[in-house]
């Protein structure tokens, strides 16, 4: 019985003492690290090697059936105009075939006789840009009546992402050594890098147009340059 009663005392004595024993103190943090964030830019000039037109028919008639027939005669003769020219069939697709119905209207407004309208488009790829102007002289005095605007693209941008790339991190590389001689600070190691590509968007040229007046003279096109640009951002450590 006293032995039970002494070891009780004794564990009431350690909890009590455990009780008031001082908390251990918290690691210490470690400290941050101090960086600097720069972006650099690298920007490509190309020349445009491609071309992507939208080319098409368009025919009125009375007859649904009558405008369909006339529609595809002048289509087929286009198309074969196309490739005579130098263009793959590969390269011709059909972006629209549409017929609806309209009405002609009097200088009064007053709705007049019906008509069926057949508008049929292809979506031409021009690989040859020294031969464009012809291509479109020759498409519309086989009967083209509807081109939309030219848009100018480069088929392979690879090498031109490449050297921007390139010459947006040096870019960046020198503004962080400036900004580190300026704040009298010593660059570290690189944290983090990450790349933004910017691939041009095809220029188009003119809108919706065609007729007798365009198969006058060879089309004059000047595709001009378009730009690849490339932003670095970079985070260096500083000390």
């Amino acid at each position: 019985m006293y032995k039970k009663v002494a070891l009780f005392l004794l564990l009431a004595l350690a909890l009590a003492v455990s009780a008031c024993a001082p908390a251990a103190a918290p690691a210490a943090s470690a400290p941050s690290t101090r960086t600097l964030s720069v972006v650099g830019q690298g920007v490509v000039y190309l020349s445009p090697d491609i071309a992507y037109i939208n080319i098409g028919v368009h025919t009125e008639n009375p007859s649904a059936s009558d405008a369909v027939a006339e529609n595809n005669l002048q289509t087929q003769q286009l198309i074969e105009v196309l490739r005579k020219s130098g263009v793959e069939q590969k390269d011709i697709q059909t972006s629209n075939f549409s017929i609806f119905l309209n009405y002609e209207y009097t200088p009064e407004g007053k709705r007049g006789a019906p008509f069926y309208v057949v508008e049929n488009t292809v979506m031409v790829t021009v690989r040859d840009l020294s031969k464009l102007g012809a291509l479109l002289d020759a498409a519309v005095k086989a009967g083209a009546n509807n081109v939309y605007g030219i848009q100018f693209d480069i088929s392979d941008k690879s090498e031109a992402i490449k050297k921007a790339r390139e010459q947006a991190f040096k870019d960046a590389q020198e503004q962080a050594q400036d900004a580190a001689r300026l704040s009298g600070v010593t660059l570290g190691a690189i944290q983090s890098i990450s790349f933004n590509e910017s691939v041009p968007v095809p220029i188009m040229v003119g809108g919706k147009g065609g007729g007798p007046t365009m198969a006058a003279a060879e089309v004059p096109v000047q595709p001009g340059q378009l730009s690849v640009s490339v932003m670095a951002n970079i985070v260096y450590e500083i000390k």
